[in-house]
């Protein structure tokens, strides 16, 4: 028996147009380094490809645009599997700050920004910046207390009204 082997011409996409009818919603609930990025890679990525991106900053996130604690997110390994480290030592003095210096040096080192950095490129890209009422209120937060580029201070239901028909991420 024989097999007759075709080749197919390879799948080139077209950037010839980026702009695009798609919209991006990207719920940052974690205040933590390593969970911050995520986010803030997408939405990069999204307005890159021309899409209409939003970030919703809800509960810990706001950890990621509030003034006083931008700059100064940490990454913790403590309980967090993916870091291959018994719990037992990841609970000894120091572990947190020596994995946060870590990480921001493997981060630098792909030439990515830091937090407020990156916060101001996707703000100067287009993209849109919510901070949760609810959220706000309870950490007693205004919007002076915020990075400037945070368009508002709005309820879930109006970021749900702005985000009409976008594709949702919760991270």
């Amino acid at each position: 028996m024989t097999t007759e082997i075709t080749e197919t011409a390879p799948i080139v996409p077209s950037f010839d147009d980026v702009t695009t009818d798609r919209k991006l919603a990207i719920i940052c609930s974690k205040g933590n380094l390593d969970m911050a990025y995520p986010g803030l890679i997408l939405a990069n990525a999204a307005l890159g490809e021309g899409i209409e991106t939003h970030l919703f900053f809800t509960f810990w996130g706001f950890e990621m645009i509030n003034r006083k604690t931008m700059g100064h997110l940490h990454f913790s390994p403590m309980g967090n599997t993916a870091t291959h480290m018994p719990n037992a030592l990841s609970g000894l003095p120091g572990m947190t700050a020596m994995a946060t210096h870590m990480m921001k040096k493997q981060i630098a080192d792909l030439d990515v920004p830091e937090v407020p950095e990156f916060l101001e490129q996707i703000h100067e890209s287009g993209g849109h910046l919510w901070a949760c009422r609810m959220s706000a209120d309870m950490m007693k937060l205004h919007e002076e207390d915020l990075y400037e580029g945070v368009e508002g201070i709005i309820s879930a239901s109006d970021f749900m009204e702005l985000t009409d028909g976008a594709q949702i991420l919760f991270i």
